[in-house]
């Protein structure tokens, strides 16, 4: 079997309150680490379709995992 190899990295900024949720769904689905929630998360996130485009001036700042009004333009993206 061939080893995986993952040669990029992501660094991210949570709060505390959005950490607090990553880790709650790390548990609820025994995900063995972080890193595979994350994942699981973004490859979830991905296949779901639907996507929305960020405004036009949005701030990496303006999005979060827990806000309820993300920073996105009111089309959807197919």
């Amino acid at each position: 079997m061939a080893a995986l190899v993952r040669p990029e990295r992501l660094q991210i900024m949570l709060s505390e309150e959005e950490l607090r949720a990553l880790e709650d769904f790390r548990f609820e689905n025994r995900m063995p680490s972080r890193a595979a929630a994350v994942r699981e998360l973004l490859r979830r996130g991905l296949s779901a379709g639907g996507y929305l485009k960020a405004a036009d001036g949005a701030k990496s700042q303006d999005f979060g995992v827990i806000d309820d009004n993300p920073q996105y333009d009111s089309q959807e993206e197919a």
